[in-house]
């Protein structure tokens, strides 16, 4: 992780009056730089090991550090790091002190700042020909210097030096900032520690603030096992604190070495709560930003095409590691996923014409091939890709590939292309020309040879991402690790959109596909209005699932958490807005397909640079001295195999939302293209919130049955007394297939010597699709026999699948509707938490007209086929305000009350009161049978014919 790659090399300056200088060299990034010679692409990318292990921190020939201080403020998922160190010159004679951090490749830097003997040296971004001509200036008058950039495996390597005389005292300040990605269910903070010597005041500090809470949180090193009992972490709901500051003696290598044994990497660990799958949207500083990151839900079937390339150049450690991590993500395949593999060097050969389930006998025979190939010869990418992306269309066109599945293609390369078509611009014309719209790229490097720049244009071109694979030991566990992150696929076609004039300046907002475990962010500008809170609307397709999400974020609630907070990154929203939308415009600068749109993008990517204080490679940090007469130069680093990583994962390239009547539209940047039309769906109409006609069946509270006879226009109540963990049958219909049960829950402890019970979970199956709904306090969870999907009352909701749909209004109630024909509202009941009594509990309300078969029954659907009641002798009973009487129904003659229950629809709380004459006994004689009958052994469930 400490290789560094000088780009740039020695620059002398001497300034008589103060007697110090900047010693550093430069070359400037140009236009042309893009047209470099082919073969000038692979100059060694890495320092030799010795020059690896010789990196330090502060370096110096005696020399006294008094403090290094790191400090990181996370705040909802961006990052502002401070590095800060004092130093001294405490030898006899003038020399070069050097100050070096090494920092996350996706970092901007934003900011240096240098006190020397108390001239102090301030730094600010500026376009990069606007910085040169300054710098040149200076350089023209004896009065400049450049500080390097250069590159390592993860991360970046900032380097100054600066000479001083004897005895000068030199305070150094970095900043940077950057986004955390989520990756395999947690984002990962990293610092690299390396001071090179020891260091009275030294001290990590990482504060981390998300609003939503924090669910988990650890830190890890690899300073070695001495230091881990050092490294103290503190959390609570929503802030966590962790700090590494060891002592001098702590320090040192040995009882009585006068060496540093601080030498490795730092990493905080650490998820966020999520109460829904709709995602979390924080408004803040006129900034918003919607992250989206479902659960639960069951992975989509995935079509895989393996690239394997088996040139001569991968002979060795490298295809040593490639078959081994081959064997373990062969392993990983389900019946439900297809593939094949194709190799190539100067020819492209198929294990698999076709693609294949992924059957035990099928991946045992590929392991076995792909365990007896022979690198050797030349590379033939071109050929290679354009058989994986026709293998792929051939199995859509013959119907062999899901419709709702996943199709990728993994490309395993370590070199260019030799043979065949070798030119890079016509590969990535011919690879965009011949992968579907629905097809991913996913492209990896092994080793330092490769074009990565190519390797990462054709990925995120065709909705995919790269990666480097670092050829050392654990070259397999990268490429597995890589696997784990596109293997699982939940969602495709994911739209995050808002109202009409709501906000501006929105960032990508179309994603091809979610993978389990990463997030997908958008941010934005948001618009005056007179609303106190944003909406957003996601849709999605799931396995056999179109998925309607809606949330709210508070336009004010959030600025006024932060500014109660000490640690907090108060303007990370118009940060990380700023973040995203460059990374996204130098990706897009990469592709655009004239001088003209390339200039364009190249302005907006300067102004907002320099407007939000960001070093890129089209801006440089100029560091003058307070009266603009001596001048540093910081840049970017000129690698040609660096390229620009995706702000998100799974996503392909920014797309505008598709103008249509709806009114969830925003204008998008001029500078995104279409790539992938949005999915069709309601999202103007949101989830469905029906309403029940005034007149209903129900039970609700404890619980109480309402039974409405539309012909006697009379309402009869009764009460089941029964059992804990019994399920009741309120609704079976064997001739269209489906049934409804309520699991019933007990009340926390009796009151006045009697337990209640309530329903905790309402049932409903549909026999016919295998789709069962099961509506819970907590959850409601949606299952079709094959796939399995969950979501919370925490958010409102939209589902369909076939004839089923689900409609879930936040913390209120959830609507099922099956073929249009027959709908159940359950309605959410909360009791308060603290409650000795009381528990959280459920309602159900079925409308009269439901359109059932004339096989209907169970406790409700038996009066779709309405009784012959009547009710005489009506006199006054023992409770003054209860009249009693007598009801014959069903050849019974019955003693029934006056009374009332409560319809909780339109009041949750308190509820509006329904007159009706209630039965005794379990509704003994008005029901069929006896309510034991009804009786069944679990949720899905028919009972036995009465």
């Amino acid at each position: 992780m400490r290789r560094l790659l000088l780009l740039l090399l020695g620059l002398l300056l001497l300034q008589q009056g103060r007697c110090f200088e900047f010693v550093i060299d430069g070359e400037w990034e140009d236009e042309m730089s893009d047209k470099r010679d082919h073969g000038e692409r692979h100059k060694r990318a890495v320092l030799t090991s010795e020059e690896q292990e010789d990196f330090e921190a502060i370096r110096g020939d005696d020399i006294t550090v008094k403090s290094y201080k790191v400090e990181s403020r996370i705040t909802s998922r961006f990052s502002h790091t401070t590095v800060r160190s004092s130093v001294v010159n405490s030898g006899s004679k003038a020399q070069s002190i050097a100050f070096n951090v090494q920092i996350p490749k996706r970092a901007f830097i934003t900011n240096f700042t240098m006190n020397v003997n108390g001239i102090i040296f301030a730094g600010s971004v500026k376009e990069k020909t606007v910085a040169r001509n300054l710098y040149t200036q200076a350089r023209a008058r004896g009065k400049a210097a450049g500080i390097i950039r250069a590159n390592s495996q993860d991360m970046e390597t900032f380097k100054t030096e600066v000479f001083v005389p004897s005895g000068s005292h030199i305070e150094f300040e970095l900043h940077y900032q950057e986004m955390m990605q989520r990756k395999l269910g947690s984002y990962e903070h990293w610092l690299h520690l390396q001071p090179g010597r020891l260091v009275p005041q030294f001290r990590v500090d990482v504060y981390i603030f998300e609003p939503k809470g924090i669910s988990s949180v650890q830190a890890m090193n690899s300073l070695g096992e001495q230091f881990a009992h050092l490294i103290e972490v503190t959390s609570s709901k929503d802030k966590a604190h962790v700090v590494f500051k060891p002592s001098l003696q702590q320090q040192r290598k040995c009882e009585n070495c006068t060496a540093s044994a601080i030498d490795g990497i730092l990493s905080v660990k650490y998820d966020v709560t999520r109460d829904s799958n709709a995602g979390e949207l924080q408004v803040s500083d006129g900034h918003f930003v919607h992250f989206f990151a479902p659960s639960n839900l069951s992975p989509l079937p995935k079509n895989i095409v393996f690239v394997i390339d088996v040139s001569g150049s991968m002979w060795g450690v490298k295809m040593k590691q490639t078959v081994e991590a081959m064997h373990a993500i062969l392993e990983d395949l389900s019946m439900s996923d297809s593939f094949s593999i194709i190799d190539f060097n100067h020819n492209v050969r198929c294990w698999s014409e076709d693609l294949v389930t992924g059957t035990p006998l099928h991946v045992e025979d590929a392991k076995h091939y792909i365990r007896n190939i022979k690198p050797n010869g030349g590379t033939n990418i071109n050929e290679a890709l354009m058989k994986a992306a026709h293998m792929l269309a051939r199995g859509t066109t013959q119907g062999l590939i899901d419709a709702r599945s996943v199709s990728m293609v993994i490309l395993v390369s370590d070199g260019d292309p030799t043979v065949g078509e070798i030119k890079l611009s016509t590969i990535q014309k011919n690879v965009k020309r011949v992968m579907k719209e629905d097809f991913s790229l996913f492209s990896l490097g092994i080793g330092f040879d490769v074009d990565y720049d190519f390797l990462e244009r054709i990925a995120t071109e065709n909705r995919g991402m790269a990666q480097r694979i670092y050829a050392n030991h654990d070259a397999a566990e990268q490429l597995r690790a890589f696997y784990s992150q596109v293997s699982s696929p939940l969602l495709r076609r994911i739209s995050i959109l808002f109202p009409e004039d709501s906000v501006s300046d929105v960032t990508q907002n179309l994603f091809d596909n979610y993978f389990q475990g990463s997030e997908l962010v958008v941010a934005g500008k948001v618009l005056p209005s007179e609303s106190n809170t944003l909406t957003s609307f996601t849709t999605a397709a799931a396995a056999r699932l179109d998925i309607t999400l809606e949330t709210e974020g508070d336009l004010a609630a959030l600025d006024t958490e932060l500014a109660k907070q000490q640690h907090s990154f108060t303007g990370f929203a118009r940060q990380m807005w700023a973040y995203i939308t460059v990374k996204q415009l130098i990706s897009e600068r990469s592709r655009a397909p004239s001088a003209l749109k390339k200039r364009r993008i190249t302005q907006r990517i300067m102004a907002l640079s320099v407007e939000h204080q960001f070093v890129t490679p089209l801006t440089a940090l100029l560091v003058e001295s307070e009266d603009g007469t001596e001048r540093m130069l910081a840049d970017s680093p000129r690698d040609p195999k660096r390229g620009c990583c995706a702000v998100t994962f799974g996503a392909g390239p920014p797309a505008p939302v598709v103008r249509n009547p709806s009114p969830l539209i925003y204008d998008a940047p001029a500078w995104v293209q279409m790539t992938t039309p949005a999915p069709p769906h309601e999202a103007g109409k949101g989830p469905e919130d029906w309403t029940l006609p005034g007149k209903i069946n129900l039970v609700d509270n404890d619980p109480h049955f309402i039974i409405h006879l539309l012909r006697g226009n009379m309402d009869v109540c009764f009460n089941i007394d029964s059992t804990p963990g019994h399920i009741l049958n309120l609704v079976t219909d064997s001739g269209t297939g489906l049934v409804v049960n309520g699991l019933l829950v007990g009340s926390k402890q009796q009151h006045k010597s009697k337990l209640s019970t309530y329903f905790g979970a309402i049932s409903v199956y549909y026999q016919p699709d295998g789709v069962a709904v099961t509506v819970g306090t907590d959850s409601v969870d949606f299952t079709d026999g094959q796939s399995n999907h969950s979501f919370t009352w925490a958010a409102t909701a939209d589902i369909t699948q076939d004839g089923v749909r689900i409609s879930i209004v936040k913390n209120s109630h959830v609507s099922v509707v099956v073929n249009d024909n027959i709908r159940v509202m359950v309605l959410l009941h909360r009791a308060w938490k603290k409650n000795p009594v009381s528990v959280d509990f459920l309602g159900v309300y079925i409308p009269n007209d439901n359109r059932y078969s004339p096989l209907v029954h169970g406790l409700i659907g038996q009066f779709s086929r309405e009784p012959e009641v009547s009710v005489y002798d009506v006199h006054e009973g023992d409770d003054p305000l209860k009249k009693e009487a007598t009801m014959e129904v069903k050849g019974n003659k019955l003693q029934v009350t006056r009374g009332w229950q409560k319809d909780y629809r339109r009041d949750h709380k308190r509820g509006s009161s329904v007159f009706c004459w209630f039965v005794h006994n379990s509704g003994k004689g008005f029901i069929d049978g006896h309510y034991t009958d009804y009786i069944v052994p679990n949720l899905h469930s028919f009972p036995q014919t009465l």
